[in-house]
């Protein structure tokens, strides 16, 4: 062998080996068991994939729910070194399946019973996806609302007071434009503080004339 094949041979090694090195890398992740799990519920067409995909990165797995042809996307994500699975379920309007893909993620939340639920709403249409988040809290689970779409809600003229929101439901509420990922990190610092320290999901009975709607600017 020459030396101009035998530097050939050489770098080509040296990149199969850092190939190998990057591939097990990815793989890491899903030798071992995830401490914490996240799932990802919604409406079709408020964001959720691109929420999940702003959390997850590039750790991500597609499969087929078993004995259905409904797909499940799975990644996974460090937080404060914890090791979190989240999962990306399809569309669901309510918990009451009326659609095979709403059955399977219902199925999904029942049978595996998440650390926390994260239930991503389009702030334009917030008054017709609470009722979902109402449903989430009374079924027991750890939820958080993420509203995303801030800037199309802000656009129409549309004013979410989110700390009013989230005194009334006793849960985080975290405003999100998925798009350019603003919010991401805080809805990431949520997510670990709610599985850490709990959250007694209790609804709170507010008075006055105050609404939520129409009270404050996000920023």
């Amino acid at each position: 062998m020459s030396k101009t094949e035998e530097k050939f041979q050489s770098r080509r090694s040296i990149g199969a080996r850092i190939a190998e090195w990057w591939s097990q890398l990815k793989r890491k992740p899903y030798e071992i068991e995830a401490q914490r799990k996240v799932v990802i519920v919604g409406s079709p067409n408020v964001g959720k994939s691109l929420v999940f995909n702003r959390l997850t990165g590039i750790y991500v797995t597609v499969s087929n729910y078993p004995g259905t042809t409904v797909e499940i996307f799975r990644g996974r994500t460090y937080i404060d070194n914890f090791l979190y699975e989240i999962i990306d379920t399809p569309g669901m309007y309510s918990l009451l399946p009326a659609s095979e893909e709403e059955r399977v993620a219902r199925r999904l939340l029942m049978d595996e019973r998440p650390d926390v639920v994260l239930h991503v709403v389009d702030a334009k249409n917030l008054e017709r996806m609470l009722p979902l988040t109402l449903q989430l809290i009374e079924a027991g689970f750890n939820v958080i609302l993420a509203l995303n779409m801030m800037d199309e809600a802000s656009e129409v003229g549309l004013k979410i007071d989110t700390e009013l929101l989230s005194k009334i439901l006793n849960i985080p509420v975290v405003p999100v434009i998925a798009t350019t990922g603003q919010g991401i990190e805080k809805l990431r610092r949520f997510i670990h503080d709610v599985i850490n320290k709990g959250s007694d999901n209790q609804i709170r009975c507010e008075t006055g004339e105050r609404n939520f709607s129409h009270s404050r600017t996000f920023e």
